[in-house]
């Protein structure tokens, strides 16, 4: 089931509903747009703004739906909601002041993007910086940049044998996150209470530790045999997570605790 919130934005309510199967935000539109413009009828400004994006050849309108939402009176009604990036799109089309700032952090998300593509060691660096403000350990910090760089060798070799950005990657990194764990990423993310939030992000030092190993293990093993497609790159992603398994499962007849956990940032962060 949808979990639906509401959330505030400049002292205005915005509707929101989390979609477990998508794992995505969705956001009410006619909020968005009464939270950002001066009109009194955020309906008919958005029926207004949405013919024009449609004439325009607008995808971001086209892709749009309408899911049930409690309105002021307490019914439960469709409206027309949109997710992150839709939205982002959406408010890019708004003239109004208090866009303005959504638009400026917009072009240098861009400009810090394009940066990080042409020199990769500047995504590092803020990375590091990010963490550190967020008040990770410089261990944990140390682990996770490394994972980083680990995962960018697996993502180019992901390339060379033309898998596809998004779905594709998302399926191959669900099949190694269940090789090693036992767990496909979604069921992993909702043990630590997570929604969009980074699963490696919310990772102790042992689950990270075993994430890298079955991702440089699958890189390693496409390094050698090359496979091209999905099924073939399927493969070889389930014996990459599976040398991380066997020292997974090791790791906890040692130990006599499970690796895996349900702790998040938060407490990662205090401990």
């Amino acid at each position: 089931m949808p979990d639906i919130q509401i959330k505030l934005f400049d002292n205005q309510n915005i509707r929101t509903l989390w979609d477990e199967k998508q794992e995505k935000w969705y956001f009410s539109i006619v909020d968005i747009i009464a939270a950002l413009t001066e009109s009194v009828d955020a309906t008919a400004y958005w029926r207004k703004l949405k013919q024009r994006l449609k004439s325009e050849g607008n995808e971001t309108v086209t892709n749009c739906h309408a899911l049930k939402m409690v309105a002021k009176d307490g019914k439960s009604r469709l409206t027309d909601v949109a997710d992150t990036e839709q939205i982002l799109r959406i408010i890019q089309s708004i003239p109004s002041k208090k866009a303005e700032p959504f638009k400026l952090w917009l072009a240098r998300t861009g400009s810090q993007r394009i940066d990080e593509i042409s020199d990769p060691e500047i995504a590092i660096q803020r990375a590091l910086v990010y963490y550190q403000k967020m008040g990770y350990s410089d261990k944990w910090i140390s682990q996770r940049l490394r994972s980083i760089e680990i995962r960018k060798e697996l993502t180019n070799e992901w390339d060379r044998a033309g898998i596809k950005q998004g779905l594709e990657y998302a399926l191959l990194t669900d099949e190694i996150t269940r090789s090693w764990s036992g767990m496909k990423t979604r069921d992993y993310k909702r043990l630590k209470g997570l929604h969009t939030e980074s699963l490696r992000d919310n990772m102790t030092n042992a689950e990270l530790v075993l994430n890298m190993l079955a991702e440089l293990s699958t890189t390693e093993i496409a390094k050698k045999e090359k496979p091209t497609g999905l099924k073939a790159n399927m493969t070889v992603a389930n014996r990459g997570g599976k040398v991380a398994r066997q020292a997974r499962l090791q790791l906890e007849q040692e130990t006599g605790k499970s690796v895996i956990t349900g702790k998040n940032s938060k407490l990662l962060k205090k401990i």
